[in-house]
């Protein structure tokens, strides 16, 4: 279906399900971004503002909804870090399902808090706001190695064979723009050398857990009450480190990655222990995550965004790719 089509059916959804939560009257949702998820802002007279999140299809299941806020709203109760809040419907439940005529299937939504704030601003210096990264990327992970997940937690996994695998969660990066022979054999190493490096680096408790897994600057919301750490849509089952990785999402070739990421190890060690091969490791999930995004781009190349970014990506990968396998001796 093309995406102005299935907007249209989708702003239909976000404003008939309004009604599942108690909200003033004259409340509309409008959209704001459209990514995995089509997120809306929703106003109503009187000042009343919050967002939904309507869910892509048969990407979540209700209990690893259930569980992305149960981990949101520990973090928050146990001050790890400042989350969103979220209304609960009607119904007595926070994640709502409806349908609406035109869609093959039901969605669900989730309706947050509205969060007042502003992200930081990434077009200078940006090594301040990298180090608070590190440092709040580090007490999420303190807090995961001590916190008793509820029975049957239920997320995605964010390792080798889901970018790599069979069925990977994103597609497989061979199917991406411009994914041709002049770039193919190089990307096809990189895979390699990634699966045999993180096959060696383990998935230990204390490497690999529950992880925010888009802790981006764009999803820290700062104002004069802090800083507020949002969407965790993708939170899931990964390796500490690529934390780090998907912070630096395609912007993996800027000049300033090596300082933005001296900056995050330094915030990252105010709070916990990384040891030096760990750190030695990064650029190997800098990797994994960048092919990740060259299947994203692949398999959501009807959305503006991947749109934007498909030209040149992979031959951009496949260069970070090669300067990375010379630096470790690959």
């Amino acid at each position: 279906m093309p995406l102005e089509e299935l907007l249209g059916y989708l702003e239909t959804l976000a404003n008939q399900s309004l009604s599942l939560w108690d909200l003033p009257d004259g409340a509309r949702a409008r959209l704001i971004n459209v990514s995995e998820n089509a997120t809306y802002l929703v106003e109503a007279p009187g000042g009343h503002k919050s967002v939904l999140r309507v869910h892509r299809e048969n990407y979540h299941s209700h209990r690893a909804i259930e569980c992305e806020l149960d981990w949101l709203q520990a973090l928050d109760a146990e001050q790890v870090v400042t989350t969103p809040g979220y209304y609960i419907g009607k119904n007595g439940d926070p994640i709502q399902q409806a349908h609406v005529e035109g869609l093959p299937d039901p969605r669900y939504m989730v309706l947050f808090h509205f969060v007042e704030g502003e992200a930081p601003d990434e077009s200078g210096d940006m090594t301040d706001g990298y180090e608070e990264l590190g440092a709040i990327a580090a007490r999420c992970h303190e807090h995961v190695l001590r916190w008793q997940k509820p029975d049957n937690f239920e997320r995605l996994t964010w390792d080798v064979d889901a970018v790599f695998g069979e069925a990977p969660t994103w597609g497989d990066w061979r199917d991406a723009p411009e994914v041709d022979d002049s770039v193919r054999p190089t990307l096809e190493k990189v895979e390699a050398t990634i699966r045999a490096r993180l096959g060696a680096f383990g998935k230990a408790s204390d490497r690999f857990n529950l992880i925010h897994a888009d802790m981006r600057l764009a999803n820290l919301l700062i104002d004069s009450n802090g800083t507020r750490l949002i969407d965790f849509d993708d939170c899931g089952w990964g390796w500490f480190l690529y934390d780090f990785a998907a912070a630096i999402s395609f912007i993996e070739d800027d000049p300033r990655i090596p300082d933005l990421k001296a900056a995050w190890v330094r915030g990252y060690r105010t709070v916990r222990e990384m040891s030096a091969e760990e750190e030695a490791e990064i650029d190997t999930f800098v990797m994994l995550r960048r092919m990740a995004l060259l299947a994203w781009i692949g398999s959501h190349i009807e959305a503006p965004e991947p749109q934007e970014l498909a030209p040149g990506f992979a031959a951009t990968t496949a260069r970070l790719g090669q300067a990375w396998m010379d630096r470790i001796g690959a």
